[in-house]
């Protein structure tokens, strides 16, 4: 195609300045009203795939184009009606927080610019404020702020990052360039708690899923230090290689802790690489009264976390922190001919790029940084303090409702089960049915969106799970839960009666 011989181009993508103005005011009025009504509604209207296909139709793609405005008006309807919404004081289902607001204008703010983060001379200012977001993390939590790091998309990618590192750092050249074949297995440990994130890990760079030696935890969910050190001890002898041991700081189910300074320890008996999975639970490290066990995080190699959990930033946002920086440049770092990034003003800059797995990376570190100055370090400790102490006290709740039963407290983590009146004793049947029973309750709640809690499986108990990481949660919303719950254990397991009795007749 020839182009257009005039000066005029057309791009349909445009918009003048006057336009774009009109239309994004109106846009951020739209998203205000959004957020101060969005707490009244249902936390989902819980529809299925089916339902929400038939509202974007099935046509082909248009080959004309349409108008901004009116583009936006109904899609933010379309995403105002039928979303979850997990800034919704009722929602406590999976560890994803409320999106502080100065995130969102930040997210706004940074497209705008629309800086590729990969390298200092793509992204001058965006790759500081990232490197002092990474610095304010490592402070927050008590790791040593001289770290290197690396914002990314979130969890998975935070430990995989870790992960791949902690290979490089044991496995030397020989198997950064060769690969793991031909050398003794690979072994890495976690705990039986641990999130799938290892599978992953395992599975996509070459150890093996059957490579990851998952310990017994004991009672509070936590890993047995010498069932480790004792599979440590016998892969050695049988030849194997061990090289991380992976310490879970809040586990997604429980908000368990492992014992991190002892984990420590038996790294530096066994010359292991020592990473702590932080992704929920290490940003509660900043509070005065946090464990010594989730303070010891600072002893890791390699801390996962996420801002897009702790720190309320809008989706996505992980982070991972690496105590020597070098190890992140020797895992990551390729320099082909076509780099010319190493030498900005007679200055060697910092490039992600050499940091992690991404070469175009999106400015993530703005939504955070203004964040972690907008509510200061005494404020993150307020908002993760009061998040635990709500969850303390729906766990309070739990224990004085009679037909309520307490499972775990974790950091803010609160599980228990309904248990109807006058169900026989202990028996196998009973448990059977009370985990059905408590299945059918959360399935009935998530669908009816009233509130929204997920699950937790603690020594074959079928729990509902709350996870309290939502600032916009307060203790009449607790209540709420409770007389819920209440309600439709008490509305299915009368249906069930009756379904029994028919069945009789």
């Amino acid at each position: 195609m020839s182009p257009n011989p005039s000066n005029a181009r057309s791009v349909p993508l445009q918009l003048r300045p006057e336009e774009f103005r009109r239309i994004g005011h109106d846009l951020v009025d739209r998203i205000a009203e959004f957020l101060k009504t969005m707490p009244e509604g249902p936390v989902t209207p819980g529809e299925p795939p089916s339902t929400i296909r038939a509202l974007l139709g099935t046509g082909p793609l248009p080959a004309g184009g349409a108008s901004a405005d009116t583009l936006l008006q109904t899609s933010s309807e379309l995403l105002f009606k039928h979303s979850l919404f997990n800034g919704h004081p009722r929602f406590w289902g999976y560890i994803t927080s409320p999106p502080a607001p100065i995130g969102i204008l930040a997210d706004f703010l940074a497209s705008a610019v629309n800086a590729n983060a990969g390298a200092y001379i793509l992204s001058p200012v965006a790759t500081e404020i990232e490197r002092q977001t990474i610095q304010w993390i490592a402070e927050l939590i008590g790791f040593p702020a001289s770290c290197g790091g690396v914002l990314v998309s979130g969890g998975n990618m935070a430990n995989f990052v870790g992960f791949l590192t902690a290979r490089a750092a044991k496995g030397g050249a020989p198997v950064k360039s060769d690969g793991l074949h031909g050398h003794p297995a690979f072994r890495a440990y976690a705990s039986a708690a641990v999130h799938t994130w290892t599978q992953k890990a395992s599975d996509l760079f070459g150890l093996g899923a059957e490579n990851v030696r998952y310990i017994p935890v004991d009672r509070q969910q936590r890993i047995d230090v010498e069932a480790l050190r004792d599979r440590i001890r016998t892969d050695l002898e049988a030849g194997d290689r061990p090289f991380i041991v992976v310490g879970t700081a809040g586990s997604v189910g429980t908000g368990s802790i492992d014992p991190l300074p002892q984990l420590a320890e038996v790294c530096r008996e066994f010359d292991l690489w020592f990473h702590v999975d932080g992704a929920y639970g290490g940003l509660a490290a900043c509070l005065p009264d946090a464990s010594p066990d989730l303070k010891g995080l600072s002893e890791a190699d390699s801390v996962a976390i996420d801002p897009h959990k702790w720190l309320y930033a809008p989706l996505e946002a992980g982070c991972v922190l690496v105590r020597d920086p070098a190890k992140l440049g020797e895992t990551f770092s390729y320099h082909p001919d076509y780099y010319r990034m190493d030498d900005v003003g007679g200055e060697q800059p910092l490039n992600f790029v050499d940091y992690g797995p991404q070469n175009s990376r999106g400015f993530r570190a703005l939504k955070v940084w203004l964040a972690l100055q907008h509510a200061g370090r005494d404020g993150y400790v307020r908002m993760i303090g009061d998040d635990v102490a709500l969850a303390q006290e729906l766990y309070r709740l739990v224990e004085e409702h009679p037909r309520l039963e307490p499972g775990t407290q974790n950091l803010s983590i609160t599980t228990f089960r309904y248990i109807p009146d006058g169900l026989s004793q202990q028996t196998a049947s009973r448990e059977d049915y009370l985990n059905r029973l408590n299945e059918e309750i959360l399935t009935r709640m998530q669908e009816e969106g009233e509130a929204f809690v997920s699950n937790a499986i603690v020594d074959g108990r079928y729990l509902l799970r709350a996870c309290i990481v939502n600032f916009n949660t307060k203790p009449e919303d607790l209540v709420a839960l409770i007389e819920l719950t209440d309600r439709l254990g008490r509305e299915l397991h009368e249906a069930a009666d009756t379904n029994k009795d028919n069945s009789r007749g």
